[in-house]
């Protein structure tokens, strides 16, 4: 398991080699949602570093403004809910098959049986 960094916003600045101010530009942007410690101080993850790289991507690289950043944003969280909900209805489709197929395999398993045909005819 990846172990999790928490980094303060001049940490990340120097990291990134991005000002603060920008920082709490995005914040105010609502594109990051650092969390805040008891005296207030913003604490950074890995995942919200991963976010700023993608906007400064978005921004700097592809010249998109941060309002279209964070309609990409949405819609790239959206599609993580989507592909995760599809990869858990695959485990309990699949784990449904397996359980169908054991289930078969325990049956008791019969010889079929000759089928005559016969004919009554009427009399009316």
């Amino acid at each position: 398991m990846k172990k999790k960094g928490f980094y303060t916003i001049g940490m990340v600045a120097e990291i990134l080699n991005i000002h603060p101010h920008t920082l709490r530009e995005y914040e105010r942007e609502g594109l990051i949602h650092p969390k805040r410690t008891a005296g207030n101080i913003r604490i950074y993850t890995d995942e919200d570093i991963e976010d700023i790289k993608f906007i400064r991507e978005m921004t700097q690289e592809l010249g998109v403004n941060l309002a279209g950043v964070d309609i990409i944003m949405r819609m790239k969280r959206q599609i993580e809910q989507l592909h995760n909900i599809i990869a858990n209805l695959e485990d309990a489709l699949r784990k449904k098959i397996e359980e169908e197929n054991k289930r078969k395999q325990s049956l008791v398993k019969k010889q079929p049986s000759h089928i005559v045909e016969i004919k009554i005819e009427r009399e009316d």
